[in-house]
């Protein structure tokens, strides 16, 4: 269960996504390789070793403790609140490790988000070995982890371990585009004061969409990240028109930073029948997304992030993924 505005209901985010994706996947003919393994080790490139280190022994506490069920926090440290000390408590530190009460832990939680990310790490190692592409059909998502934060369904930040390992295998400069309707909050704050990851997200206006305190159009990185963070909310009921005039602006940005490759957050749930978000993209706007993007002609990861219309989702993501067929 998550607390969605107010109420107590069923996650959005299930495994059946996975399901309907797969299916589609096998549609359209595509080859799929299993996540190679990975040490924990490469997870402290873009997160903390005392957040990695809650995450994996959360949930054996909690149930050391004698509590069943699932973690949700009950208290944040807020304004005037102090986050410069990490409580020893196990409540407390749920609070101090997440943002949202929406984010519940379960007894698999840490197997998936790592299964996840290598996922995501093995598309960036494809990538990094000369494919010209590859999708990461990661659950849970991850944009909107932060370096020691998780929430958003997300614990570990797939897209950033992507883009990191790309750096590491050698490339310059590693751009990501976020196309999630919700705005990449985790990944924003992870490359926030570096130049070497520019990102470009397009999302829900933060005013009134989730995760609501980041996502303005003037937050542009500082440091030597000054200029690298590019941010474009747009209303509730945006269609393909307005999107598709957005976009062109969101990759001349991409290409203003020169990158050597390119990795997108790819939320699907900016469609129309999408249930916790408003824009109005419709099924046949997905080639075109697809089509624009995989005309920068970049080296490309395509990580899957958000997508809630269940038995759409298939389809919307593997009409993305057919334009770099």
């Amino acid at each position: 269960m998550e607390l969605h505005r107010g109420a107590l209901v069923p996650c959005f985010e299930m495994p059946a996504r996975v399901d309907h994706i797969l299916a589609a996947v096998a549609r359209a003919g595509w080859r799929v390789e299993p996540p190679r393994e990975y040490p924990d080790a490469v997870l402290a490139g873009v997160h903390d070793a005392d957040y990695l280190a809650f995450l994996r022994g959360a949930y054996a506490q909690w149930r050391a403790e004698g509590r069943e069920g699932f973690m949700l926090p009950g208290a944040f440290p807020a304004r005037g609140l102090r986050r410069d000390r990490v409580p020893t408590g196990l409540h407390a530190r749920l609070g101090y490790y997440a943002f949202d009460a929406g984010s519940p832990i379960v007894a698999g939680t840490w197997q998936a988000a790592q299964a996840a990310a290598h996922c995501a790490l093995t598309a960036a190692d494809l990538v990094a070995a000369g494919e010209r592409s590859a999708y990461a059909l990661c659950r849970p998502p991850g944009h909107h982890a932060g370096r020691g934060m998780f929430g958003g369904y997300c614990f570990l930040n797939n897209a950033a371990l992507a883009a990191q390992r790309l750096r590491d295998a050698g490339l310059a400069r590693v751009a990501i585009l976020d196309v999630d309707y919700h705005h990449g909050n985790g990944t924003q704050d992870i490359f926030w004061q570096r130049d070497d990851v520019p990102f470009v997200s397009i999302h829900g206006d933060p005013d009134t969409e989730y995760p609501f305190y980041l996502g303005h159009a003037d937050e542009r990185g500082a440091g030597a990240g000054d200029g690298c963070n590019h941010n474009f909310p747009l209303p509730r009921g945006t269609d393909w028109t307005r999107y598709a005039a957005t976009l062109e602006q969101a990759l001349e940005r991409i290409a203003g930073h020169a990158p050597q490759a390119l990795v997108v957050s790819l939320g699907v749930d900016i469609f129309e029948g999408d249930p916790i978000s408003q824009f109005k993209l419709q099924a046949a706007d997905f080639p075109r997304l697809g089509a624009r993007i995989a005309a920068l002609g970049l080296p490309t990861v395509l990580v899957q992030e958000g997508g809630y219309a269940v038995a759409e989702i298939g389809d919307n993501v593997a009409a993305v993924l057919a334009a770099f067929d």
